[in-house]
């Protein structure tokens, strides 16, 4: 007879993953235990390994819960019939606000790809590469000239991920500049205004 699931399951999961995300951007993922995990769960390690099999298991459920929610954000956004370049300011106010919660998830993210098995490694970047490209077709719309240079499409979409994908190494949302200051400038600074 199959173990039926208790009503607060997805929860349980949610605080596990919760709780790895800032274990696995604080120690790294060799230096996070499923027993330092556990003990910050208040819960015990078996009970960890009802819900993840595999400490791995785990990890991909922090990058998974990150990156989907961009790919929720590039979804939203891009379905909007603005014109691009408010799609764009859109999607980078999008982003941010994402970020500034998500701050251990996308250090993980960043920082703990080689961790994963290789169908989930395989998994997390296919989905990168898809936001990626999403906004790079963006990009093209806002300058039709890269249209024919996709060497130039790209390091143009990249660099406009380098100036949000960081700020979490930096960003005080407590300080005086917030995470909308923040989408603001990177928009005004992508589309060369001051």
């Amino acid at each position: 007879m199959a173990r039926t699931r208790s009503v607060d399951y997805e929860q349980r999961k949610a605080v596990i993953v919760d709780a790895a995300a800032e274990l696995i951007a604080r120690s790294g993922f060799s230096g996070a235990s499923v027993s330092d995990l556990a003990k910050s769960c208040g819960i015990s390690k078996s009970l960890i390994y009802h819900y993840y099999p595999a400490k791995e298991d785990i990890l991909y459920a922090v990058m998974a819960s990150h990156i989907d929610q961009l790919i929720g954000d590039v979804e939203l956004v891009l379905i909007k019939s603005h014109p691009p370049i408010e799609r764009l300011r859109l999607l980078l106010h999008a982003f941010m606000d994402h970020y500034t919660g998500a701050a251990s998830r996308q250090k993980v993210l960043l920082n703990e790809l080689a961790h994963l098995t290789d169908s989930a490694r395989t998994d997390i970047i296919g989905k990168q590469r898809m936001i990626i490209d999403s906004v790079q077709r963006l990009v093209v719309e806002l300058r039709p000239n890269l249209a024919t240079d996709p060497a130039r499409a790209r390091g143009q979409t990249m660099l406009l991920f380098g100036m949000i994908n960081w700020t979490h190494t930096w960003f005080d949302p407590k300080g005086q500049l917030s995470a909308h200051d923040l989408a603001e400038m990177a928009f005004q600074t992508f589309i060369g205004h001051r």
